[in-house]
């Protein structure tokens, strides 16, 4: 109990080691997000940037594996929604090529059909986003794909342990006497 109100109070615990987790990959991960709407390309891009990510961006399947084959990214956020080859084919590619079938593969897709959800898991993808999202689940898949080992996180600064007010000598209360 006395943990949650030092974390509402925004105080950092020493030794609460859920807190020295690494919630962010490392800066200068290399991303590449496939999607062919270009709203989405830049927004999901500039979500990756702002946390320092080195963003790649292609717009159908073909480039996606042209991409990925020669850029060697460190995680891929795949549409399964694609001009020309669509993000399943693109997905089994992936993870049939001995060059990328080690990348992290997150899906995304606005379809509604819970049905996508279960062929991304079993064709190999590490995480499904569902379209429309925001910030906190892009970051969430990051942060379990960096405790599952699957991506590099960044480092954690030490916690600082909080120190007890000191009352100067003479005052009661902070009152001088």
């Amino acid at each position: 109990m006395i943990g949650f109100f030092k974390r509402l109070l925004g105080r950092v615990v020493a030794n609460d080691h859920r807190e020295e987790l690494p919630r962010k990959a490392c800066v200068g991960t290399r991303m590449l997000v496939v999607d062919d709407s270009p709203t989405i390309c830049a927004v999901l891009g500039r979500m990756l940037e702002r946390d320092g990510y080195a963003v790649q961006k292609a717009a159908d399947g073909e480039s996606a594996l042209e991409w990925a084959r020669d850029m060697q990214p460190q995680l891929i956020f795949l549409d399964i929604v694609l001009p020309g080859i669509n993000g399943f084919a693109v997905l089994r590619a992936l993870r049939h090529d001995p060059r990328t079938a080690h990348i992290p593969i997150v899906m995304i897709s606005g379809n509604p059909q819970a049905t996508e959800q279960f062929y991304v898991q079993r064709f190999g993808a590490d995480d499904f986003i569902k379209k429309p999202f925001g910030y906190a689940e892009v970051a969430a898949s990051i942060r379990q794909l960096v405790r599952s080992g699957r991506l590099a996180g960044r480092a954690v600064p030490p916690a600082i342990p909080v120190l007890p007010a000191v009352v100067p000598t003479g005052h009661v209360s902070g009152v001088p006497a």
